[in-house]
């Protein structure tokens, strides 16, 4: 059995986590060019462009700027 065709959100999701896009309009753009139908709609709310944007903070920061510093009186 053929694995499912990845979805619009899922996608954007692996986009977001790349830390090749600065932005939700970059993703969007990627997925225009992926040929993904109606990426408008799909990301659309504010809560999935909240959720995006801070993927696409956070790999951009890289792993180290993720992470909390441990304390050194641990």
């Amino acid at each position: 059995m053929a694995a499912s065709p990845i979805t619009t959100i899922e996608r954007a999701f692996e986009l977001a986590r790349s830390g090749r896009f600065a932005s939700v309009s970059d993703i969007r753009l990627a997925l225009r060019r992926e040929r993904f139908d109606q990426v408008e709609a799909h990301l659309a709310g504010s809560s999935i462009a909240r959720q995006l944007r801070a993927l696409c903070d956070e790999a951009r920061r890289g792993p180290a700027a993720a992470a909390p510093e441990a304390s050194e009186d641990a």
